[in-house]
């Protein structure tokens, strides 16, 4: 399926080539030119494989093109933003600016320009003519060029103004608006700036969580540093994951609050820019548009190159964009930041070095980088044990779920999700009563955990245990989530177990059609079949099972015999 994607990308090139001719007609050197022709053409698949330097050289010799060829300027404009290479962006950029010509990424850098020397009516000029460019892009419709008019405004002291734009912007960017709002609040020194933060964090429909550190950032360049750590020590027991909010809570807690303040300043017009360019690189990566977010994640940089945290986006991208070299170093400059990056930039190149040397060596990579750890807490214990049950070092994961519940109290958000993560591994080490504490233990806390009722479950029926109480924890999960393709066939596999083969067949048959390339699902499923004496059908699905990628060698041995013998229905 690759080969046949390059090659007809190859073709369409190719076409596209043979309808430029009027273009190289232009300049018969450039026609005539065989190295031209093939710079042009190997810049564009470079482009297309995310390689940004090998476009560049072969881009940069081509620059012929650029009075005639539309695209040729926008790939060797964003080529050159991907490398940084500003100042060439902004020279080509004036070059081939043109009145009668509408250029999305033309005008957005030379207002930007504009913007960073201060000539801000000048820089309006060209915000201005995005909104006309995107006239017919309705994701950029009056939503780019009007934040950036609000912030040429402000720029220049007129509050009403900037306010009276950014409310221009379309209700379906709500959101962003609103974040456009608490900055420019901040940036004039308003009255309304802690409350607009605030109508923010305290958000239940939309995950603001990133704006409780630039409500604490706020405060701290306010001198309330209290106001600051309870803001933080509040969100982060909302969100204990969020990376910046831990590293945070950390430097304000070790008298470290300067290095917070060195990220940001609200007071910054073009710190607060480069936090709606951050915004704009989210969103795309989000949609998986890596090339696209790191483009918009560039500008983010040049804008405010102190916020390195923000980086940790850029190694993510590089990382599905397959650059792990690219990813690895970005990861490693992380770890300057501080502690909490540092482990999860270790954490991440570990990721890496698994499908480059192997699980071995990467689990030992991940244990130097523990070990200089100086006081590790619940959550590396948790962190190390879960990547070391990702790599199936079950027994090594359960030491250090261990320590992790040891350095927290039972009414911890975390508690029963240890206990739930124990309990797989003790499970899948063979020692079923200690998983069978740790998952009820689990369902104690919180009852209403739809994968923990699962497993516990299925485990029993699987067992041939508790199939009543089995039976009746699964109906729970599959109401509390459904359209789950595991639980819907845990739950049609206790109806088997029960010899209830109608309302078996009823629920394995959806977890098919949700799951449609599991094996063990479709082997239950098949197995159903037989008990019902549907027995082509249920060959029919034995032999695709054993067609599977995916199915393992034990489980085609048992499809074998089934194939040969069926399945005794005494049993």
């Amino acid at each position: 399926m690759k080969i046949l994607i390059k090659k007809t990308y190859i073709i369409i090139l190719l076409v596209m080539m043979l309808n430029q001719a009027n273009v190289f007609a232009k300049d018969s050197k450039f026609l005539y030119t065989g190295e031209n022709i093939s710079n042009y053409f190997l810049g564009l698949i470079s482009v297309n494989n995310d390689s940004n330097n090998e476009a560049f050289q072969y881009l940069k010799k081509v620059q012929l093109l650029k009075d005639e060829h539309h695209r040729y300027n926008v790939e060797f404009i964003r080529t050159l933003i991907l490398l940084e290479k500003f100042d060439k962006a902004f020279t080509f950029s004036k070059k081939i600016w043109k009145k009668e010509e509408l250029f999305f990424e033309v005008d957005l850098l030379l207002g930007l320009q504009y913007f960073l020397k201060k000539d801000y009516k000048s820089a309006e000029k060209h915000f201005v003519r995005l909104n006309s460019i995107s006239e017919n892009n309705p994701f950029f419709k009056d939503f780019i060029g009007n934040v950036l008019i609000a912030w040429s405004k402000a720029s220049q002291k007129k509050k009403a103004e900037s306010f009276e734009i950014l409310n221009k912007i379309p209700e379906r960017y709500i959101h962003l608006r609103q974040t456009q709002s608490a900055f420019l609040n901040c940036f004039l020194d308003t009255k309304n700036t802690k409350k607009s933060f605030e109508e923010l964090i305290y958000n239940e429909s939309y995950n603001f969580s990133r704006y409780n550190f630039f409500l604490a950032n706020y405060l701290l360049y306010k001198n309330k540093k209290e106001e600051a750590k309870k803001i933080i020590e509040t969100s982060r027991k909302k969100y204990n994951s969020n990376l910046l909010l831990k590293q945070t809570e950390y430097f304000i807690l070790n008298d470290k609050g300067y290095k917070v303040k060195n990220f940001f300043n609200c007071r910054s017009a073009e710190n607060s820019l480069s936090e709606f360019f951050y915004i704009l690189a989210n969103i795309f990566s989000g949609e998986k548009e890596y090339q696209l977010s790191n483009f918009y994640l560039k500008i983010s940089t040049y804008l405010n190159n102190n916020f390195l945290s923000n980086n940790a986006l850029l190694a993510e991208n590089y990382y599905f964009q397959n650059q792990d070299v690219q990813s690895k170093k970005i990861y490693k400059s992380l770890k300057k930041i501080g502690t909490v990056y540092s482990w999860y930039a270790s954490k991440s190149v570990a990721t890496i070095l698994k499908s480059e040397k192997g699980t071995e060596y990467a689990v030992g990579i991940l244990e130097e980088a523990f070990n200089l750890i100086p006081k590790p807490n619940y959550e590396h214990y948790y962190d190390f044990a879960n990547f070391y049950k990702e790599n199936e070092y079950y027994k090594k994961s359960i030491e250090y779920y261990s320590l992790a519940l040891k350095d927290i109290n039972e009414d911890h958000s975390l508690f029963p999700k240890i206990l739930d993560r124990r309990g797989t591994s003790y499970e899948r080490i063979g020692k079923w009563e200690k998983a069978e504490e740790d998952l009820m233990g689990s369902l104690k806390i919180i009852p209403d955990q739809p994968h923990v009722l699962n497993y516990l479950a299925y485990s029993w029926v699987d067992k041939g245990i508790n199939l009543d109480k089995g039976l009746e924890m699964l109906k729970k999960a599959n109401s509390l989530k459904q359209n789950d393709g595991y639980i819907t066939d845990s739950l049609g596999w206790a109806y088997y177990a029960k010899k209830n083969y109608i309302q078996a067949e009823k629920y394995l048959q959806e977890a098919v059609e949700l799951l449609p390339s599991d094996p063990i699902i479709n082997d239950h499923y098949a197995d159903v079949l037989w008990m019902l004496n549907k027995n082509i059908q249920a060959r029919y699905f034995w032999d695709y099972v054993l067609n599977l990628e995916e199915t393992e060698q034990e489980l085609k041995d048992k499809i074998n015999k089934k194939l040969l013998f069926g399945i005794n229905k005494k049993l």
